[in-house]
């Protein structure tokens, strides 16, 4: 019916806003979650478990929001996985040599935020990921502190996946963001059922939707989303 034609536009629109706000190829590779958290937590559950196996190494780092640290203890734990850490410095920075180091493990993912929510610290993103690929590594970047600051290009970024929040960019809360690489998101198996990220369901089968409606079950926060469409529009 027309409002829901109308409310569908405005969120599509939202998911459009984002896109160009983060410099995204494609509005495809915009998935709307409930925050940052449940971002990281769709990555760990998705991509981790089916990608990751016994003796894997992860990389995180002695900085990050418990966000970007239990998804991965819990897939750990499941996984019989390696969490090794980059340590931080007396003077609050990461110790990029001992990270050089910790790359020599070969680790299958580095996980870690831009900036601190404790320190303040502005961590070179670019460099992490740049010696991070060189390893053969996956990437995922927590932006939430840092995209209100200064904003992200991901294409420049070159992160495989990104997340952010919007109540920490002028928006309203309960609707966050996953921006991943599409040949790694398409690759992924859904995170929950029901709702439109089905395509085709059978009483024994059924086929997920395209992206990015495979990974938003249920209703979503519609109002929410247009809400974060507006606030990057006033960020910009």
């Amino acid at each position: 019916h027309t409002l829901a034609e109308e409310a569908t536009a405005l969120y599509e629109g939202a998911r459009q806003r984002v896109s160009r706000f983060i410099g995204a190829s494609s509005p495809r590779q915009v998935i709307f979650t409930r925050n940052a958290t449940e971002s990281i937590n769709l990555v760990a559950q998705t991509w981790g478990r089916k990608q990751l196996g016994d003796g894997d190494v992860v990389i995180l780092t002695e900085m990050e929001h418990h966000a970007n640290l239990v998804p991965w203890h819990m897939l750990a734990a499941e996984k019989n996985l390696r969490l090794e850490f980059i340590p931080v410095t007396p003077e609050g920075t990461l110790d990029l040599e001992t990270y050089r180091t910790l790359l020599k493990l070969e680790p299958k993912l580095v996980s870690f935020t831009q900036m601190s929510n404790v320190l303040g610290t502005i961590n070179p993103a670019a460099e992490i990921i740049a010696l991070a690929k060189q390893a053969g590594a996956i990437t995922l970047v927590d932006e939430w502190q840092a995209m209100p600051q200064f904003g992200v290009d991901v294409q420049a970024l070159g992160a495989d996946f990104l997340v952010f929040s919007s109540h920490k960019m002028c928006g309203p809360t309960g609707v966050g963001v996953l921006y991943g690489r599409k040949d790694l998101l398409e690759s992924m198996p859904p995170y929950q059922g029901g709702g439109d990220m089905i395509k085709r369901v059978h009483l024994r089968s059924f086929v997920p939707n395209e992206l990015p409606y495979k990974f938003e079950a249920g209703t979503p926060a519609i109002a929410e989303a247009i809400g974060l469409g507006l606030a990057v529009d006033y960020l910009s």
